[in-house]
């Protein structure tokens, strides 16, 4: 097996990512026995439970005054997935979209973290991104353009999640039309060990926070709400998953029971008796996640991901966070994905901007 380029191990590592652990998956995808059925769950897997999947109750009000109470203890921030590739949205980093009336993804996720801390009357909440490579400078330079969307400079966070080069079949290097070696983000799966290993996770904790909403950037609808916060508190887990009713299309993960247990399985992990839509339920990738979640001595499963780039199959390694609800103690809550009461409207391709506009706007504006 060919020794990797020093340039290209030189920009794996500055990304966090260790040459030993890479180089392990490397060998495991050498030796021809790691396939995309590998990625498939050795375990029984069940579709959920009824009582797997709650909801909230009609009388909301002690939830949001739980919600509300916590903004403003100042124990409440919002992590936004902001990395990848930015290859979907005509080249453009998808968080920097404008959406409309001067308002960007970004935006329009910075100003609702404001937004709901001022109505509890608590403190700004800090907002924590995880970008990549091929997104940071391009986000760097739009939130300085536009004054962070009011946000205070000093609660506006970032760091990188891991970068590194994609492998042909056989486990050598990958390089485009022009010899240069093709880099990818390990997946969203990254978040607790980069977050960690950033220090913001501690600083985040030294100022009295201890939850977290996260959410995907495109996906602007899943707002800092007092009533899911006070839910996610007040049922006690260290995880909340946000789930929807599955439709035709939805591509992802869904809650499954595996040897027993409920947890985010991605259509990709299923054994192969289990059908894709065994759940009626799937994940929005919006997670309300307590300290204890993040700190969790979890060890994620890399995934062997194939792709086609340049018209040549190649392979990624990959991370999920929605693994994290194999290892700790995870509740799953039943959101609507229609009207205003909508918490997820994803935004993949230019194409999806157009026709959900209005109905994002107008989810948004709303609350």
């Amino acid at each position: 097996m060919t020794v990797l380029p020093p340039d290209v191990v030189r920009t794996m590592v500055n990304s966090g990512l260790s040459l030993a652990v890479f180089e392990r998956l490397r060998t495991r995808l050498r030796s021809g026995r790691w396939t995309e059925a590998s990625n498939r769950l050795p375990h029984p897997v069940e579709p959920p439970a009824d009582r797997d999947i709650e909801r909230l109750p009609a009388d909301v009000k002690a939830l949001r005054d739980r919600g509300e109470s916590a903004l403003r203890d100042g124990e409440v921030g919002v992590v936004l997935l902001n990395g990848g590739m930015a290859t979907r949205f005509g080249e453009q980093v998808k968080g920097v979209v404008m959406v409309a009336g001067g308002a960007s993804f970004l935006g329009l996720k910075l100003r609702d973290a404001q937004r709901a801390a001022a109505r509890a009357g608590g403190p700004p909440v800090p907002v924590i991104l995880m970008n990549s490579v091929a997104t940071a400078a391009a986000t760097a330079l739009h939130l300085d353009h536009w004054d962070r969307f009011g946000m205070p400079g000093e609660l506006v966070w970032s760091f990188e999640q891991h970068w590194a080069p994609r492998l042909c079949l056989d486990g050598e290097l990958f390089r485009d039309a022009e010899g240069k070696p093709s880099f990818c983000g390990t997946g969203h799966g990254d978040l607790p060990e980069c977050l960690a290993h950033s220090g913001l996770l501690d600083r985040f904790a030294e100022r009295g926070g201890r939850h977290l909403l996260m959410s995907n950037v495109d996906n602007a609808a899943a707002t800092l709400d007092p009533v899911l916060l006070g839910w996610h508190l007040t049922r006690g887990t260290a995880l909340t998953v946000e789930v929807v009713d599955k439709v035709p299309g939805d591509a992802g993960g869904a809650p499954m029971r595996v040897g027993g247990r409920p947890q985010i399985v991605e259509a990709f992990r299923l054994p192969s008796d289990v059908a894709p839509d065994a759940s009626p339920v799937f994940n929005t990738n919006t997670l309300w996640l307590s300290l204890e979640a993040l700190r969790a001595p979890a060890e994620l499963t890399w995934l062997r991901v194939q792709k086609v780039v340049a018209g040549q199959s190649v392979v990624q390694f990959e991370r999920l966070v929605g693994e994290l609800s194999a290892f700790v103690d995870t509740a799953f809550l039943h959101v609507s994905r229609a009207g205003l009461d909508s918490r997820f409207v994803p935004v993949k391709t230019p194409e999806d901007l157009a026709s959900a506009r209005d109905a994002l706007l107008a989810v948004w504006s709303a609350r």
